[in-house]
Parts: structure tokens; sequence; C-alpha cells
């Protein structure tokens, strides 16, 4: 980037290609972030936007050059003198500007430029006219072409009538270079400096301070007060101000302002500066609506969350269930063969609950009216959550959205909190579906067959001896002769097989409750495990995604920003 002299000033280039970057940026700033930064902000980006984009398009050829002032500050007779024809109305009632007037230099058309700025009045410079402007001053300054500037008279931005500020104001949003025109009167003026110069201060590569009606003062005087209004732009922001002491009477100053304009329009490089400038103030006054760095969602303790989560979605009444149903279970396949039909009596805790032991949502086979969408759609019975576990939910959602968005503006961490399921129904459905699909089934225990095995094996030595009992009881009904009844030490054996099959089925069914007991723990912490991963992935769906996705607009809003305002 090559510096372009501008009198003692430098100008930048700034070529197409980083204008183009500069402006897509900012573009891509405003569609990720628009929502969450300041809307005045956004609205004025977004002019800017479109202005690069048609000032880009229109006459890459010409400058526009606007001079700008305060009633009475003689900007009409500089414009006059400049031009070296009486183009602008000059009159003794103020204000007398009250449109803008252009004189172009050169033979390329500017009309569709013009018709973009709004500028009706329009006068070609004749190339005679600008020799004898040339050589009209006093003090030969050998003065560089002008062919390509569009010079601008504005409206006093402190005329009487609205209508002729908003038009000078509307016309210095779109020109190139500003020169700030003022008299030994006016030039300390607070509307100038408060409500121009300090807002534009970021333009000052692009612009030019001119004390006019020098003629009026003492040397000195001019001296003082040159001194004294650069000290103010310098204040207002404007870096290495040089202010130009110029009179339309005497020449003083004419040529050197000149040259300053010859500059500027020598290098094509005024427009792209004063786009490029507008882009980054746009970028720079949106930075602030943004932080320097984003919270990293994985990193937030999320513990909180998933368990009040968890009690929300029911997971310890399921868990409850599962392990009531492990130690039926247990029972039926480990319990005293005798005793196992009372398992009848006592209720499927899992299927009270409609839920599968498979996982998956329950079979489809029947018509569906509007009262069984809910229930179709794999709604279980588990009872609805108290007003003290949704207020936990509440409460740890809140405490991770607030962890999640730490350091953010006001703006994003209301969108962090927005983008949270709050109660729409949604969340309670995920949850419950998560439920609902996750499987609840687990290997039977070895231990089931074997203990199934031997209480078969003693009911079946049980029901033997008691056979024998009965048999032998028949023979001596019928007064038939008795068998031999074999014996175990001094008791008969049908005695010791009904006994040691009743005693021993019996103890094994005590011992099997109790390591059932064992069993349903362990059972349970499995499918609890399980229940776990589904309820962090609605937490994740319902919570972390979407607070994930604010925060990657975050990310791209400042990157792009960054990347605009260089």
């Amino acid at each position: 980037m090559s510096p372009i002299r501008m009198g003692s000033a430098k100008l930048e280039t700034v070529s197409a290609a980083e204008l183009g970057a500069r402006t897509t940026e900012l573009s891509l700033a405003l569609l990720s972030g628009s929502g969450e930064l300041d809307p005045d902000g956004v609205v004025r980006a977004r002019r800017v936007v479109d202005k690069a984009e048609e000032r880009s398009r229109l006459s890459g050829d010409h400058t526009v050059v606007a001079l700008a002032g305060a009633t009475g500050s003689g900007k009409s007779s500089l414009f006059n003198t400049l031009v070296g024809a009486d183009v602008s109305t000059i009159g003794a009632r103020r204000p007398t500007t009250s449109r803008p007037t252009a004189a172009i230099w050169g033979d390329d058309d500017a009309s569709e430029l013009l018709d973009w700025l709004g500028v009706s009045s329009r006068h070609v410079v004749e190339a005679t006219a600008e020799r004898q402007e040339a050589d009209a001053p006093r003090r030969p300054v050998a003065v560089g072409s002008l062919d390509g500037l569009v010079l601008l008279d504005l409206p006093d931005f402190d005329s009487r009538v609205v209508a002729h500020r908003q038009e000078a104001e509307r016309v210095l949003e779109l020109v190139d270079v500003f020169i700030w025109v003022t008299d030994p009167q006016k030039y300390a003026d607070a509307r100038l400096h408060d409500e121009f110069v300090s807002i534009l201060s970021q333009h000052d590569a692009v612009t030019i301070a001119v004390l006019n009606q020098a003629d009026r003062l003492t040397r000195d005087g001019v001296r003082s007060i040159t001194e004294d209004l650069t000290a103010l732009l310098v204040a207002d922001g404007v870096r290495g101000a040089k202010v130009f002491a110029t009179s339309t009477v005497t020449g003083e100053g004419i040529p050197e302002l000149r040259q300053r304009i010859a500059n500027a329009v020598a290098g094509h490089a005024a427009s792209r500066q004063r786009l490029r400038a507008d882009v980054v103030g746009a970028a720079t006054r949106l930075r602030s609506g943004v932080a320097d760095t984003e919270p990293d969602v994985g990193q937030v303790p999320r513990a909180e969350l998933d368990t009040s989560l968890g009690r929300a979605a029911g997971v310890p009444i399921v868990l409850d269930a599962v392990a009531r149903d492990y130690r039926r279970e247990a029972f039926a396949h480990t319990g005293w063969l005798f005793a196992r039909w009372t398992k009848g009596f006592a209720a499927d805790p899992l299927r009270r609950l409609r839920l599968d032991r498979t996982g998956g949502r329950p079979p489809i086979h029947v018509d569906i009216d509007g009262a069984d969408v809910r229930a179709v759609l794999g709604r279980s019975s588990i009872p609805a959550p108290s007003v003290s576990t949704a207020s936990a939910v509440e409460l740890a959602t809140r405490t991770f959205v607030r962890q999640a968005s730490e350091g953010l503006p006001v703006r994003w961490v209301q969108a962090v909190e927005d983008a949270v399921d709050r109660g729409d129904g949604a969340l309670g459905d995920s949850l419950d579906r998560a439920v609902i699909g996750t499987s609840l089934r687990a290997r039977r225990p070895v231990w089931w067959f074997v203990v199934n095995v031997l209480q078969w094996v003693l009911g079946l030595v049980a029901v033997a001896g008691l056979v024998w009992y009965v048999v032998l009881w028949a023979f001596g009904l019928l007064q038939l002769p008795r068998p031999e009844t074999p014996s175990v030490g001094i008791l008969p054996a049908p005695l010791v097989m009904l006994a040691v099959g009743l005693l021993l089925g019996i103890g094994l069914g005590v011992l099997s409750r109790w390591w059932a007991r064992v069993g349903a723990r362990h059972r349970r912490s499995l499918i609890g495990k399980r229940l776990a991963e589904s309820v962090a992935t609605v937490a994740d769906q319902h919570v972390l995604v979407p607070v994930d996705e604010v925060l990657g607009r975050h990310r791209e809003t400042r990157v792009h920003l960054e990347a605009a305002a260089g």
C-alpha cells in the first residue's frame, strides 16, 4: 500500500480488493450478528455496505470533494474561486445555498455519479477557465491537474432551514473528501466540531480544514487562529491536522488548497479511502457489541443440569422400577418353587409406567384419534415433575446459561437465554421419549439358571418324597402289604426327601432373594448409565447445541468485525 502525498499529509492508496474484502467481512458480520448488535449501529453499517457497493460501481475515476461550512464562512465564494467562474450564488440574504452545486473537471461523464449523489445543479469547468484560475493567484504555485474532480458546494450545516441542514448532512455521508470551511468568527463553533468533525474524525486522511477570510486578520492573527483551530481538530481526533488559511479577496492560500485537492484527485484514492474509513468506523462501533472471547460450552460444568433433567424425566422412578422388576424376575426364576405362583399378585412395575424393557416406542397397531396422539408418540405414565423439580430444572438451566454466556454483552446473553427451551413442552416430550427409547433389557444372570435348576431338583425331590408318603398311606388304607421303605439313618427316606427338598428349597430361595438385592443394585447402575446418556443427549439437543450455536454466531461476528476493522 503506497502513500500519495496530499499537501503535507499522506493518503494511503486503498485497493479495490482490500475495500471489497473489508466490505464483505462487514456484511458477513451483519448477517451473523445483526440481531444482537446495537440496532442503530447495524442500520448505519448497512448503509455503509450499500454505499460502498454503489460507490465502487460508479465512476471510479472521479473524486468527490465537498465544501461544507457554516453560514457566512464564504464557502460559496471559495467554490467560485476554485472553479474560476461565478457558479454558486453569493448574496446578502442568508442562507444563500439551498441545494448542492457541482463543478466537474475533465471529459469523463459524471452524470451517473451525480444522480446517485442527488445533485442536479451541475457545471462543467472548461480547461481555459482552469488555466486562468491557475494563473490568477499572486504567488505562482505549480498546481497538478484537477481532471476527475467533482467539487460540491453544500448548503450551510447550521442553516435556519431544516431541509438545508438535512441536505448537507445527507451529501456529506456520500462524498470522498471533506473540506471544512470556517471563518475567524465561527472556527470554534461547537456544532461544527461536535456534530461533524469529531464524528468524521476517522476520515482524517480525506479531511481538509480551511480558515477562510484570512484577509480580515493580521498575520499574527492568522497564525494564532490557525494554531488554535489546529489544536481543536486534534482534540476532535483528526490526526496530523493541518489548516489552510485562504482569502478569495487576496488569493492567499488558494494555490496550496488547489494543490492539496489535486493530490487527492491524482491518485484516485480518496473515494476508496473514504469508503474504507466508513467500513472501519462502522465495524469499530459494532465491535464494542461483542466480547473478546467466547466461553467453551464443552468446559462448562453440566452435572447439575443433567441431574435436574434426569429427575424431571423421572429417572429415579424408572430406576426404582427397574430394581423392583429385577427382584420380581429374580424371584420368578430363583424363588422357592412352590411360592412362585404369588408372583402373579405383584404388578409389573415397568408396565405400570408404560415402559418396554426392550426400549423403543410401543408398536402402533390401532386406529388413532386426537386424544391418542401423545400416547402413540410414546408418552410414558411416569408422573409429571413436581413444582420443586421443575424449579430445579429452571435453576440449573439458568446457571448453565449464565456460565456459558459469562463475559458476553447483554444482548448476546439474552440471545443465549432465548435459544434455550423455556417450557414450551418440547423439552418434556423429548425427555419422556428419551426414557422410553432407552433399552431396559439386560442379559439374565447365569446364577438365575443355576439356582432355577437347583430349585426344580429340590422341588422334584420334595414332591417325590411326598408322593412316596402318599403311596405308603394308600397301601395302608387298602390294607395291602407295604413295600420296605429305605431309611437314612433313623429317618425314612421319603421324610428325608421331603424335608431336604422343602428346607433346602426355602433356604436357597431366601439366599437368592438376598443376592437378588445385590443384582438389583447392579442392574440399577447399568440402566442408570444408559438413561443418563439419553438425558445428556436431550440436554445437548435442547440446551448445549442452541447455546453453542449462539456462541458460534458470536465468534463469527467477532472475527468478521475484526477483519473489517483491520
